[in-house]
């Protein structure tokens, strides 16, 4: 049974004082990618952690979303 793996989002400090946002790191928990981070980010400060959960690719391919995008930039066209 595979262990399923997450995405965080982290917002850190690093020891040169510079913030790095957006830094997304997989892990099977929040202490498995916070461990990853700081193998790469020696002696960071942690600002934000949460936990990134993607949407699915059927978003992308929903009939009748794509149908109302294109009315609705229809009508921002007229007038």
């Amino acid at each position: 049974m595979p262990l399923e793996m997450k995405k965080y989002g982290f917002r850190i400090r690093t020891r040169g004082g510079s913030v790095v946002d957006n830094l997304t790191i997989q892990g099977r928990d929040r202490d498995e990618a916070e461990r990853k981070l700081r193998q790469v980010y020696h002696h960071c400060v942690v600002l934000e952690a949460r936990e990134i959960h993607e949407s699915g690719a059927a978003d992308a391919s929903d009939f009748e979303g794509v149908i109302t995008l294109i009315a609705d930039e229809g009508r921002r066209g007229e007038g």
